[in-house]
């Protein structure tokens, strides 16, 4: 019997997404950008005290978006949880974007804006980073006067390190009079910078946040939309009724208590963010400046060479060299004994191409 499945074009034109590999807990993980010092202990005294009723039952959100409004200073109406930061962008495509309809982004930058965006049939739009990785405001502004119906901004921008600076973004609001501006903020935490407290005045803003990255619960998927009320109301019709777990709910609000643990991490990643950068520039390697917990590094032509061995070594950082240019990767920020492992190492396969 031969069957023929009706599937999207879209989705034949496309390659799946290249998630990690397999058996890595054991290895120094420096290419996802994970809190390698891993999440608060409060998170998993919490989760121990999950009961199996509570499992066996269907989770609520009132009072877990209530608390996790306050985290953020913004009131309950103003967000909207998802099923991790992936997730939270898909709402965006489901919510604004059809076939064939345009959206911008700016590259090189996070691959899943394009990830959707293939899958939706939409046309993509583009504006580059420059080669030395400053944000391409004027072209931007350009691009918005074809009115896309979405513009993704990673702020800091991932792999460049990037932050997007607050006259910048106005003027870029106030250009898109027909265009959902997404900043995405899972790094913001480390910035120190978030359009958050814009939403009321702009009703085209949406930001979107994680719990991945500084609170440290990437396995429990929880992500963010904030925006202002009438704005995001148009977002939760295409919500499914029960998008998150209770685990995350339960783990999220943990983390958000503790918050001695997340600003002791953010102060470690800024040091030890300085420090590698400092060492690398010691060895006559390029980086870049970064507002989030990773730096963007340009090892030129040996880089590659570099990485596999690295990779051998149980040392796994992420390779840029196909969206970018051989040599570049970005390195996770870790512990101070992780990246003292990781210049060792470095120094080491450095020394003998020499």
């Amino acid at each position: 019997m031969k069957v023929h499945l009706p599937v999207r074009e879209a989705i034949l034109n496309r390659r799946t997404y290249e998630a990690p590999a397999e058996g890595r807990s054991n290895k120094l993980r420096l290419y996802f950008n994970e809190n390698t010092s891993g999440c608060s202990p409060s998170v998993r005294r919490a989760l121990a005290k999950l009961t199996a009723k509570q499992i066996a039952m269907y989770p609520e959100y009132q009072a877990p978006t209530e608390r996790l409004a306050r985290h953020f200073g913004v009131r309950p109406q103003e967000l909207l949880l998802a099923n991790g930061g992936d997730d939270a962008l898909r709402v965006f495509f489901d919510a604004f974007v059809d076939p064939r309809s345009r959206i911008l982004i700016c590259e090189p930058t996070f691959p899943m804006y394009r990830y959707y965006a293939e899958i939706y049939g939409a046309r993509i739009a583009v504006t580059r980073y420059t080669n030395e990785m400053h944000f391409p405001l004027e072209a931007v502004l350009l691009a918005l006067r074809k009115k896309p119906r979405v513009l993704f901004i990673a702020n800091p921008n991932n792999p460049t390190g990037t932050l997007v600076q607050p006259d910048a973004i106005r003027k870029i609001l106030n250009a898109a009079t027909h265009t959902a501006v997404v900043m995405d903020e899972a790094y913001a935490e480390f910035s120190g910078s978030t359009m958050v407290p814009w939403i009321r005045k702009f009703p085209q803003l949406f930001v979107a946040r994680t719990f991945s990255k500084v609170a440290g619960l990437a396995a429990l998927r929880l992500g963010a939309v904030i925006a202002r009320e009438d704005s995001l109301s148009l977002v939760r019709r295409a919500m499914p009724p029960f998008p998150v777990n209770l685990a995350a709910l339960v783990a999220a609000d943990a983390a958000v208590r503790d918050r001695a643990a997340m600003q002791t991490y953010v102060k470690n990643v800024k040091r030890l963010r300085a420090s590698l950068a400092m060492e690398l520039n010691g060895l006559g390697v390029k980086t870049y400046p970064s507002a989030g917990n990773f730096l963007l590094a340009d090892f030129g032509s040996p880089g590659p060479t570099l990485f596999r061995k690295l990779e051998k070594q149980g040392i796994l950082l992420r390779d840029r060299s196909k969206d970018m240019s051989p040599g570049f990767v970005r390195i996770t920020i870790g512990t101070r004994a992780e990246m003292r492992r990781l210049l060792q190492a470095i120094r080491k396969e450095w020394k003998a191409r020499r």
